[in-house]
């Protein structure tokens, strides 16, 4: 039978050391993913999310465990090597944006196509496009409003038709008219392709847009509440 993980989470544990001793920040996680599933990780502040989706990109490394994405092992490479995977693979959308501020808005969306070599120009414009951000092609980001500035980052996010979605509280930095446009523009943007979604939200009407949740207190996996 062929594996269709995506994503595979093994007894992942993360600790860091504080005044008292040792703090588990994530405590023997594991999961799996389907190709082409949408799973939220839910959960209240501090109680790992953001941590387990930065280790699950391979942007930290954990305390011990495994995560395993799209077949490969990724604390089985050095820094370099899961950049690269992460270039060839992976999306992000940040709460923050983490546009460059010295680049315009097409610039910013050319920018992972030409590390990649590829041709940038027309399919950053197109991008931009599909998000509706054809008029504000070489405004920078402080010209733009959050809402503008998101939905610059969902255009680079999908630019690279990466397999899979890393998305990190997106609309926490949004007002709600402006958080539920680019919502609705993320998962219409899944719909055209087939990448696999992880995102983190605290927020439970985004999460019931997933197939599936997953919530974590205190840096384990439990049961999520039912929703009222």
């Amino acid at each position: 039978m062929t594996n269709t993980h995506s994503i595979e989470v093994k007894n992942l544990c993360r600790q860091v050391a504080d005044s008292s001793g040792t703090l588990d920040i994530l405590d023997d996680v594991s999961f799996t993913v389907e190709a082409g599933e949408a799973v939220a990780i839910t959960g209240s502040s501090g109680s790992g999310k953001s941590t387990l989706l930065g280790l699950m990109a391979g942007l930290d490394v954990p305390t011990s465990g495994e995560v395993v994405l799209l077949g490969q092992p990724m604390f089985a490479l050095d820094e370099e090597a899961r950049a690269a995977f992460r270039a060839r693979h992976v999306g992000f959308v940040f709460q923050s944006f983490q546009l460059l501020p010295n680049l315009t808005a097409l610039e910013n969306v050319m920018l992972p196509l030409e590390l990649a070599g590829r041709a940038a120009r027309d399919e950053a414009c197109a991008a931009l496009e599909r998000v509706g951000m054809q008029a504000r092609l070489h405004h920078y980001p402080k010209t733009l409003s959050g809402g503008e500035q998101q939905r610059v980052s969902l255009a680079r996010a999908f630019v690279m038709q990466p397999r899979l979605l890393f998305v990190d509280e997106p609309t926490g930095s949004l007002d709600e008219r402006n958080g539920a446009l680019v919502i609705d523009l993320m998962f219409s943007l899944l719909d055209e392709g087939d990448a696999t979604l992880v995102l983190v939200t605290h927020d439970p009407a985004l999460a019931s847009r997933c197939q599936r949740i997953l919530c974590l207190h205190g840096g384990r996996l439990v049961v999520p509440e039912p929703q009222a």
